[in-house]
């Protein structure tokens, strides 16, 4: 997506797309708590519990305005 703004999807922030974070992901509880912890800390982002790579909050691409369309785990742009 471009520059311009983009409604965010009809789900709380802490809700990932189930596409971004299945409901059977093996490690989905502690993504989901440090995510909690991130946007509760008005964080950028967290270090992913398995891999260690800094994931960024849906908070904080909710502030962008807009989707980069690069598969953001928590992004709150992406719809049903």
């Amino acid at each position: 997506m471009g520059g311009e703004r983009v409604p965010l999807a009809d789900r709380p922030l802490t809700e990932p797309h189930p596409s971004r974070l299945p409901p059977d992901h093996p490690h989905r509880g502690r993504i989901l708590a440090a995510h909690a912890a991130a946007l509760a800390g008005a964080q950028a982002g967290y270090p992913d519990p398995e891999t260690g790579l800094f994931v960024l909050t849906a908070g904080f691409l909710a502030r962008r305005g807009t989707c980069c369309g690069r598969g953001c785990r928590h992004c709150p742009y992406v719809a049903d």
